[in-house]
């Protein structure tokens, strides 16, 4: 049985016409915890536009894709966490065929049930940002995931604008943290403080003076999520003895690690795939943060984070998906859905 998908072949520019293709692949069978997804909505990010950059030339088209909701429709034989016809949402694993197809494989342990008062497209804008907002606050930071049990603490989230600032900003808020954030337009500004930002600094001005207006005289905490050398000597200044620095955006310089050293400051990455890509003992933990992401949706306590939605999923689709992407002035996250229609 032949699938619709969208790939490539080696990493081209977006506008280059070759740099996706719209491809038939087999529909795979799923063994062990493998579970078959056909799927209904996904969701481009900036490690899609990345791995398709970068991507070495391939006979075999290479399938990106990682985020997404769909129906199951059959599972491995070791599976017992989900069930046919369920409706599922998940991330995936990067070194695996991604969602930019009608059937995908995926293993159980890294979905949950989709939310259920959520439509398609806001489901498939959640799971790569709400994992990586979740694990950087209360796996790298360490705060506690619990309805206000941060209370008198604080977190600096620079880019919160952005798919997983405006998810770490409701998280944040929900686990009681102060939340100070980083915008630099009257649209971002305006959402970031719709999303529940307490104070929103201007990252075209000194950053230090704004935050000492705020009142406070230093953050517990920073999550950098956009350009980790030009922000790490920035933010160092701004955050209390003790505290942890954890980022997401690779660097492309050696970064200046001694800064951190007077304050005995923390630094961790933050990348969502770890887990899967290693089949570390606590790949399962995706599963169940994505669960109380959906019970958090449902409840009201998050909203939706996807602000532009495309209409079917081609190669002509995907092109224009990674060119706003790769622009750089995202709002939120940018869904497309089914049907796969290429012509």
């Amino acid at each position: 049985m032949q699938a619709k998908a969208v790939g490539l072949y080696t990493g081209l520019p977006i506008d280059d016409p070759d740099s996706f293709q719209d491809v038939q692949i087999d529909v795979p069978q799923p063994t062990g915890r493998d579970i078959l997804v056909a799927v209904q909505a996904v969701s481009v990010n900036p490690i899609d536009t990345k791995q398709r950059q970068a991507q070495p030339r391939t006979d075999t088209p290479r399938i990106l894709g990682f985020d997404a909701v769909g129906k199951v429709l059959a599972v491995g034989e070791l599976v017992t966490s989900v069930m046919t016809d369920d409706r599922v949402y998940y991330a995936g694993d990067v070194n695996r065929p991604g969602s930019d197809a009608e059937y995908q494989l995926v293993d159980e342990r890294l979905v949950a049930l989709a939310p259920k008062k959520w439509p398609l497209t806001a489901s498939a804008g959640l799971p790569l940002t709400g994992l990586t907002a979740w694990e950087a606050l209360f796996e790298k930071c360490g705060w506690t995931a619990a309805k206000d049990a941060n209370q008198g603490h604080s977190v600096l989230i620079v880019n919160g604008a952005g798919g997983v600032g405006s998810v770490a900003i409701q998280l944040a808020k929900w686990a009681g943290l102060t939340v100070v954030t980083t915008a630099g337009q009257a649209t971002t500004t305006a959402w970031v403080k719709q999303l529940g930002a307490d104070y929103v600094l201007d990252y075209h001005r000194e950053l230090e003076p704004q935050l000492q207006a705020t009142g406070l005289a230093a953050v517990d905490s920073v999550v950098l999520l956009h350009s980790t050398d030009y922000y790490l000597p920035l933010v160092t200044p701004l955050i209390q003895p003790l505290g942890t620095i954890v980022a997401v955006v690779t660097n492309s310089q050696p970064l200046p690690m001694d800064l951190l050293k007077p304050k005995s400051l923390n630094f961790a990455w933050e990348f969502m795939f770890t887990k899967a890509n290693y089949q570390v003992s606590t790949m399962g933990s995706q599963g169940v943060i994505l669960a109380k992401l959906a019970a958090l949706a449902d409840a009201g306590i998050l909203q939706a984070t996807t602000k532009q939605v495309l209409q079917g999923i081609s190669a002509a689709t995907l092109k224009q998906a990674h060119a706003t992407v790769e622009s750089g002035r995202m709002l939120g996250k940018l869904v497309l859905t089914a049907p796969f229609d290429a012509k």
